[in-house]
């Protein structure tokens, strides 16, 4: 019998049979129970009735079109946390917590590492200052990667876009029929944005965003949330994203916009400064142009990345891609 994964309890997992809307609970031995074979939310599993109790067992599982995984550098292992998402839902507030534009980048330079397509979302629009954030910039610097951004309130579902093209019904039809993992800082709306985009069909648990503008984590697991017409998973809230695990010499291949330039550089070791002999990034630009200013806040995200890993002990980068 073929099912899905919705939900993991160490050796013990909810199951949605596959054509239905039948959960079943399953264990799994051996394997599956460590190390990279590990079963996550998401895997596709074959079931088999267990003879010594009342559960079904999990006898083999899918290969996975995608993980969302992190290297655990000390133990020089893959962490997977979540399988077979379609798309990586970047959700980011406009007011309170304040907008954080490296959340963004960090989570795309996930996305390009998981493969798994990302979309960006602006929440609480309608209490927007543009004075504060320029939403046609931060939409415009994520085009050539072809990141689709959409503008909304996840408590006001009568906004209507002012910036961009895209909002709410653009979302939901986005999302249709597919998997996705939403992930941002904590306090931006991610649980309201879920319980909005159900249209009531699934309410969860939400915090107020505290004095200092930081959201509590309200969710402590993932799990798949079906929502109807197309399926979540609801991931925790997180305040910082490291990187440290990414060898600073492959971070440019994760920003494969910068990369295109960067082949260009007179020296493969290029560091991609002003005064960086043969840079590409530099070489015959218009400095005033707004081009060149979307660039710049795509480098200046690497550059604060790349010396970020770069302060990674040796031994930390043992692990090797598999």
């Amino acid at each position: 019998m073929k099912a899905r994964v919705y939900r993991s309890h160490q050796r013990s997992f909810d199951c949605r049979v596959e054509g239905s809307h039948e959960i079943v609970k399953a264990t799994a031995y051996g394997k599956f129970l460590k190390g990279e074979e590990t079963i996550v939310v998401g895997d596709y599993v074959t079931l088999e009735e267990n003879k010594e109790g009342e559960d079904f067992l999990i006898v083999d599982r899918e290969e996975r079109k995608s993980e969302i995984f992190r290297i655990l550098v000390r133990e020089s292992k893959k962490k997977v946390t979540a399988a077979n998402c379609d798309l990586l839902v970047i959700l980011n507030s406009v007011a309170k917590p304040t907008y954080k534009r490296g959340i963004t980048d960090r989570f795309l330079v996930r996305a390009h590492q998981w493969q798994v397509m990302p979309i960006v979302i602006y929440n609480k629009m309608d209490q927007h200052d543009p004075e504060k954030v320029d939403i046609d910039f931060e939409a415009d610097r994520l085009k050539e990667l072809g990141v689709e951004c959409f503008e909304i309130s996840a408590l006001n579902e009568d906004y209507q876009p002012r910036y961009l093209d895209k909002g709410l019904a653009e979302l939901k039809e986005a999302l249709k029929g597919k998997t996705s993992i939403f992930v941002g800082q904590s306090g931006v709306g991610k649980s309201q944005t879920i319980t909005c985009l159900s249209e009531g069909q699934v309410e969860l648990k939400t915090n107020k965003v505290g004095k200092i503008g930081k959201g509590s984590h309200t969710t402590t697991w993932s799990e798949i949330v079906d929502c109807g017409s197309f399926e979540l998973i609801d991931s925790p809230g997180i305040r910082s994203f490291s990187i440290d695990d990414i060898d600073p010499a492959e971070l440019i291949e994760y920003f494969p916009d910068l990369e295109e330039i960067a082949v260009k550089c007179k020296f493969s070791n290029c560091e991609h400064m002003p005064d960086s002999t043969g840079c590409a990034f530099f070489k015959d630009v218009d400095e005033d142009s707004r081009e060149f200013q979307l660039m710049i806040s795509r480098l200046e995200a690497w550059h604060v990345m790349f010396y970020e890993a770069c302060q990674t002990p040796h031994w930390a980068k043992s692990y090797k891609k598999s």
